[in-house]
């Protein structure tokens, strides 16, 4: 294995994975933009997609199944130290204390379906890819992103909003939205999505075809 694999191995996977621990984090916030309210990471997130189907044409599908399922493992840990931290007492100079935990005491309802949400879609994505790489290999390389994208952004918008804002809040001591109100919340998520979709999409060209030797 040349040099240049073995970065482009680190780069792209380690990439993935702390894209997903970065968008994870930023889902705890809820943002708006132009009137659109959504969550802090939601463009993070979108960008993950394009990340594995870089990862995905570059090392094959069982390397992109592999990191989907590290991302998912690391961000459960990720999510149960931050819990951790935010029970732990502050000294008494640390001003930030009361505000950092109550911050953090919504992340396991939040992440909990960020993590399910995230690993349905992107394995979804991996499968919806590959399909389109074997059935339709006369196309655009392009397509295989827009394609697979399009499929998996909405179906993580709306399996994240359904657990993390009306499923899951109660089993964590919280309140639940009303479902429909959860689903208003995934319009504009998708819309951001759709624009980081197509403005990464030409980074497909970055890598080359499916080779770790």
């Amino acid at each position: 294995m040349n040099k240049k694999t073995i970065y482009a191995i680190v780069f792209l996977v380690g990439g993935y994975i702390l894209a997903q621990a970065v968008a994870d984090v930023g889902a705890t916030k809820l943002i708006e933009v132009k009137g659109v309210v959504m969550p802090a990471g939601t463009i993070m997130f979108a960008l993950t997609f394009t990340l594995r189907d870089l990862l995905h044409k570059r090392l094959g599908r069982d390397w992109a199944r592999a990191a989907i399922i590290a991302a998912g493992v690391f961000n459960v840990i990720q999510a149960g130290y931050l819990a951790w931290m935010a029970r732990v007492p502050s000294p008494v100079f640390f001003g930030l204390g009361e505000a950092w935990a109550a911050v953090f005491s919504v992340v396991p309802a939040i992440t909990a379906g960020s993590i399910i949400a995230e690993l349905i879609s992107e394995l979804i994505d991996t499968e919806v890819y590959h399909l389109v790489k074997k059935k339709a290999e006369k196309l655009p390389q392009w397509t295989r992103v827009l394609i697979s994208n399009g499929i998996s952004a909405p179906i993580d918008s709306f399996i994240f909003a359904a657990l993390a804002f009306t499923i899951l809040p109660p089993i964590f001591g919280g309140e639940a939205l009303p479902l429909a109100a959860a689903f208003g919340i995934t319009s504009g998520q998708i819309i951001f999505k759709y624009i980081v979709t197509a403005v990464s999409m030409p980074t497909i060209y970055l890598v080359k075809d499916e080779s770790i030797i």
